[in-house]
Parts: structure tokens; sequence; C-alpha cells
């Protein structure tokens, strides 16, 4: 019987000089964001606290120099946010990146990865 390719997993994370850097926890939160139009629901759905969340939206803006988010404050008619055209496109590029990243390391550790799991045998049993 012929193994299954082995699922490879990797967590991008684009370091932009020094102190800027992106990865799966700031995408996570845009992209609830979109889904939710709401930051405060965000942070919920992804167990942070508000301030963690917003704190996140300040340093994209701070790196990017642009902001990635627009924010309405609650009251009786209740808040919103919604991403701007240009998060979406950090959103796209990171997507793409780490798709090009996941199909290069499962290229490179395929065979490696199978040798080691064709080399592990089963313990003898012990009587």
């Amino acid at each position: 019987m012929r193994q299954k390719s082995p699922r490879i997993e990797v967590r991008l994370r684009i370091r932009f000089g020094r102190e800027s850097a992106i990865g799966p926890g700031k995408i996570a939160l845009l992209e609830q964001i979109a889904a939710s139009g709401s930051l405060a629901r965000a942070a919920v759905e992804l167990d942070m606290s508000y301030r963690r969340a917003w704190g996140l939206l300040q340093e994209l803006a701070r790196d990017f120099g642009r902001p990635v988010a627009v924010t309405v404050k609650g009251g009786s008619t209740g808040g919103g946010a919604a991403l701007t055209p240009f998060a979406r496109r950090v959103i796209a590029a990171y997507r793409s990146a780490e798709a090009s990243a996941t199909e290069a390391a499962s290229s490179a550790f395929a065979s490696v990865v199978r040798r080691a799991r064709s080399a592990r045998r089963p313990a003898p049993r012990r009587r």
C-alpha cells in the first residue's frame, strides 16, 4: 500500500526591517474583521482582548504607513469596522506568499519525511 504524501504546514512570518512584521495572527485579525464587520467581534472570535486587537491594527498602520481598517465607535447604533482596500491587498499578498512557501516546503521535505516514515518500524512485542 502506498503511503500518502506528508501534509506540510508552514507558519509564515514576514519581517520588514527590525521592528515590523506580519504573520498569521495579524492576518487572522484582518480576515476576521472582514468576516464580522467588527473589531470587538473579531477579537472575541480570536480569543484576544479588544485592546490587543486595536494595538495590532495600530501596528499594521504604523508599519505600512497607512490605515488597514476604518472603525466607527459604538453607541446606540453600534460600532463597526471595515478593511481598507490596502488591507485586502496585504491579505492577498500574504496568502500568496504562504501558498508558495507551503508548496516549496512540501516539495523540499516530501522525500525526507517519506524516508523517515518508512524507516519507522513497529517496536517488537515483548512476551
